[in-house]
Protein backbone atom coordinates (compact mmCIF):
# COMPACT_ATOMS: atom_id res chain seq x y z
CA UNK A 1 0.00 0.00 0.00
CA UNK A 2 1.38 3.56 -0.74
CA UNK A 3 1.13 5.40 1.70
CA UNK A 4 3.26 8.70 3.32
CA UNK A 5 5.01 11.47 1.74
CA UNK A 6 8.35 12.76 0.85
CA UNK A 7 10.06 15.44 -1.49
CA UNK A 8 12.06 14.98 -4.04
CA UNK A 9 13.81 16.09 -7.12
CA UNK A 10 13.60 16.25 -10.82
CA UNK A 11 16.56 15.99 -12.33
CA UNK A 12 17.25 17.81 -15.45
CA UNK A 13 16.15 15.20 -17.96
CA UNK A 14 13.03 15.17 -15.88
CA UNK A 15 13.14 11.68 -14.44
CA UNK A 16 12.10 11.31 -11.10
CA UNK A 17 13.52 9.00 -8.20
CA UNK A 18 11.27 7.05 -7.07
CA UNK A 19 11.13 5.93 -3.27
CA UNK A 20 12.58 2.58 -2.44
CA UNK A 21 9.24 1.72 -0.74
CA UNK A 22 7.20 2.68 -3.23
CA UNK A 23 9.30 0.14 -5.95
CA UNK A 24 9.37 -2.69 -3.12
CA UNK A 25 5.46 -2.34 -4.09
CA UNK A 26 5.91 -2.79 -7.40
CA UNK A 27 8.47 -5.52 -7.47
CA UNK A 28 6.54 -7.28 -4.80
CA UNK A 29 3.72 -6.99 -7.08
CA UNK A 30 5.05 -8.63 -10.27
CA UNK A 31 4.72 -5.83 -12.50
CA UNK A 32 7.25 -3.24 -11.82
CA UNK A 33 5.71 -1.19 -14.66
CA UNK A 34 4.04 2.83 -13.50
CA UNK A 35 1.16 4.46 -15.74
CA UNK A 36 1.29 8.38 -15.04
CA UNK A 37 -1.91 10.01 -16.09
CA UNK A 38 -3.48 13.75 -15.45
CA UNK A 39 -5.56 14.67 -12.61
CA UNK A 40 -7.17 18.10 -11.63
CA UNK A 41 -3.48 19.84 -9.98
CA UNK A 42 -0.84 17.16 -10.40
CA UNK A 43 0.12 13.30 -11.90
CA UNK A 44 -0.71 10.25 -10.79
CA UNK A 45 1.14 7.15 -10.98
CA UNK A 46 -1.12 3.73 -11.32
CA UNK A 47 0.96 0.33 -10.96
CA UNK A 48 0.13 -1.40 -14.15
CA UNK A 49 -2.43 -3.88 -13.01
CA UNK A 50 -4.11 -0.88 -10.96
CA UNK A 51 -4.31 1.22 -13.66
CA UNK A 52 -5.26 -1.50 -16.38
CA UNK A 53 -8.27 -2.47 -13.89
CA UNK A 54 -9.54 1.43 -14.25
CA UNK A 55 -8.70 1.51 -18.05
CA UNK A 56 -11.40 -1.91 -18.12
CA UNK A 57 -13.53 -0.32 -16.42
CA UNK A 58 -13.89 2.91 -18.26
CA UNK A 59 -13.66 0.67 -21.45
CA UNK A 60 -17.28 -0.55 -20.79
CA UNK A 61 -18.86 2.68 -20.37
CA UNK A 62 -20.52 5.02 -23.24
CA UNK A 63 -18.61 6.10 -26.33
CA UNK A 64 -20.99 8.77 -27.15
CA UNK A 65 -21.88 10.39 -23.47
CA UNK A 66 -20.28 13.67 -23.21
CA UNK A 67 -19.09 13.20 -19.81
CA UNK A 68 -17.41 9.60 -20.36
CA UNK A 69 -15.91 11.00 -23.13
CA UNK A 70 -14.73 14.11 -21.43
CA UNK A 71 -13.01 11.69 -18.61
CA UNK A 72 -11.80 9.68 -21.68
CA UNK A 73 -9.88 12.77 -23.38
CA UNK A 74 -8.13 13.95 -19.92
CA UNK A 75 -7.42 11.35 -17.69
CA UNK A 76 -7.55 8.17 -20.14
CA UNK A 77 -5.39 9.97 -23.23
CA UNK A 78 -2.34 11.61 -20.59
CA UNK A 79 -1.59 7.97 -19.70
CA UNK A 80 1.74 6.73 -20.36
CA UNK A 81 3.86 4.09 -18.99
CA UNK A 82 6.94 3.82 -17.65
CA UNK A 83 9.22 1.59 -16.38
CA UNK A 84 12.14 2.69 -13.25
CA UNK A 85 15.41 2.48 -14.72
CA UNK A 86 18.07 0.73 -12.80
CA UNK A 87 18.94 3.60 -10.63
CA UNK A 88 15.00 3.63 -9.44
CA UNK A 89 13.79 6.36 -11.71
CA UNK A 90 10.90 7.00 -14.26
CA UNK A 91 11.64 9.35 -16.91
CA UNK A 92 8.27 11.55 -16.56
CA UNK A 93 7.15 13.13 -20.02
CA UNK A 94 7.51 16.89 -20.77
CA UNK A 95 3.61 17.32 -21.73
CA UNK A 96 2.56 15.81 -18.14
CA UNK A 97 5.42 18.09 -16.86
CA UNK A 98 3.66 21.06 -17.63
CA UNK A 99 0.46 19.92 -17.74
CA UNK A 100 1.40 19.19 -13.55
CA UNK A 101 3.41 22.61 -13.55
CA UNK A 102 6.13 20.59 -12.36
CA UNK A 103 9.69 22.24 -11.31
CA UNK A 104 12.60 21.26 -9.22
CA UNK A 105 11.16 19.91 -5.96
CA UNK A 106 8.47 17.46 -6.14
CA UNK A 107 6.04 15.87 -3.47
CA UNK A 108 5.02 12.45 -3.80
CA UNK A 109 1.83 11.60 -1.70
CA UNK A 110 0.57 7.51 -1.02
CA UNK A 111 -2.72 7.40 -1.96
CA UNK A 112 -2.58 3.42 -0.89
CA UNK A 113 -3.53 1.62 -4.42
CA UNK A 114 -1.75 4.69 -5.69
CA UNK A 115 0.30 7.76 -5.44
CA UNK A 116 0.34 11.62 -6.66
CA UNK A 117 3.46 13.56 -7.99
CA UNK A 118 2.91 17.00 -6.85
CA UNK A 119 4.68 20.59 -7.64
CA UNK A 120 5.72 21.63 -3.89
CA UNK A 121 3.64 24.66 -4.05
CA UNK A 122 0.96 22.90 -5.97
CA UNK A 123 1.06 20.49 -2.84
CA UNK A 124 1.05 23.17 0.01
CA UNK A 125 -1.40 24.74 -1.11
CA UNK A 126 -3.33 22.01 -1.79
CA UNK A 127 -2.69 20.84 1.68
CA UNK A 128 -4.02 24.33 3.18
CA UNK A 129 -7.05 23.74 1.38
CA UNK A 130 -8.18 20.26 2.48
CA UNK A 131 -6.90 21.43 6.15
CA UNK A 132 -9.13 23.91 6.18
CA UNK A 133 -11.95 22.17 6.02
CA UNK A 134 -10.65 18.87 7.14
CA UNK A 135 -13.55 18.95 10.04
CA UNK A 136 -16.41 18.46 7.26
CA UNK A 137 -14.35 16.20 5.81
CA UNK A 138 -13.74 13.76 8.91
CA UNK A 139 -17.31 14.12 9.94
CA UNK A 140 -18.13 12.94 6.20
CA UNK A 141 -15.61 9.87 7.04
CA UNK A 142 -17.37 9.50 10.24
CA UNK A 143 -20.86 9.07 8.13
CA UNK A 144 -19.37 6.72 6.15
CA UNK A 145 -18.61 4.61 8.89
CA UNK A 146 -14.75 5.54 8.89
Amino acid sequence: MFTGWSIHALDAKGRLAIPARFRDLLRDSGDERLVLTTSERCLVAYPYPEWSAIAEKVSRLSRVDPKVLAFRRYFISGATECLCDKQGRVLIPQPLRELAALNDQIYLAGMQHNFEIWDKDRWFTERERIGADFGNLSSTMADLGI
